[in-house]
């Protein structure tokens, strides 16, 4: 149990992540979640310098990992089946699902922004905030997102009906970065998340979905009702649980080109 008056002052990440792992334990096995805690934290402390020269987190950034965390959990014991995961996804799925992204190459669309991991990471990647729409219908998810990047405009408007609610022009969006949990929606509903989000995205353009399973969570028959195809792009097991990356193009755009003699 974590009380109010918990003191985090002379923590760091690792033991963020530890007490968030106490709020997850009767629900899952907390054996992958240490296996990817000590890969993060490996990063960010390597061994080869000394103990004593590793500066903590500040203690403004330990409460917002915990609160991002803490939100996350709470998130999905009201709405399991619109969150589908308990923990947020790790920093290796982040990097998977921002591969790619051109910061001068257009707009960037992100579905189901969550506590803001993949936000964070496309951000990372040099694109500017106000390039930047996170569609999130979870007010305590909302609330965070604006809260955490006050730049980037959050759209309180559902997948399904997103082109009308978004600021930039149809076509002109380089990728839409999906963090949905695609297999929660019936074949309708995805269908229909995939037109708005084709209609937004230029030629060329990706939509990227993970997914928990090896496989596309959407059906071929959906994908090819819309004359798309989904392509493997990588496999992450440093995440809770280890998740697939798909890119889904359109099959004209996966069409080798024709060259001039």
């Amino acid at each position: 149990m974590i009380h109010r008056n918990c003191s985090i002052k002379e923590t760091d990440e690792r033991s963020v992540r530890c007490i968030s792992i106490l709020c997850y334990g009767h629900i899952v096995g907390t054996r992958r979640l240490f296996t990817i805690l000590e890969a993060e934290t490996a990063l960010m402390n390597p061994r080869s310098k000394p103990a004593r020269s590793i500066a903590l987190p500040k203690r403004a950034e330990i409460g917002e990992a915990l609160r991002q965390n803490v939100e996350f959990f709470m998130g999905w014991l009201r709405k399991p089946r619109q969150t589908a995961a308990i923990v947020p996804s790790s920093r290796f799925l982040a990097r998977q699902m921002v591969c790619g992204i051109d910061p001068e190459g257009g707009r960037v669309l992100e579905l189901g922004g969550g506590t803001g991991a993949f936000t964070r990471a496309i951000l990372g990647t040099g694109l500017q905030p106000q390039m930047l729409e996170v569609a999130e219908i979870n007010p305590v998810f909302a609330r965070g997102l604006k809260r955490q990047f006050p730049d980037v405009h959050v759209i309180r408007q559902r997948a399904e009906h997103i082109a009308a609610a978004v600021e930039g022009e149809p076509g002109s969006y380089q990728r839409v970065v999906s963090g949905l949990p695609m297999l929660a929606f019936n074949q309708r509903c995805q269908r229909a998340i995939l037109e708005e989000a084709f209609t937004l995205l230029r030629p060329g353009g990706i939509f990227v979905q993970f997914t928990y399973s090896a496989v596309s969570p959407i059906p071929k028959w959906v994908l090819e009702s819309l004359g798309l195809v989904a392509v493997p792009a990588g496999r992450v097991w440093l995440n809770v649980p280890p998740a697939s990356v798909f890119y889904v193009q359109r099959a004209m755009d996966m069409e080798p080109k024709a060259h001039a003699p």
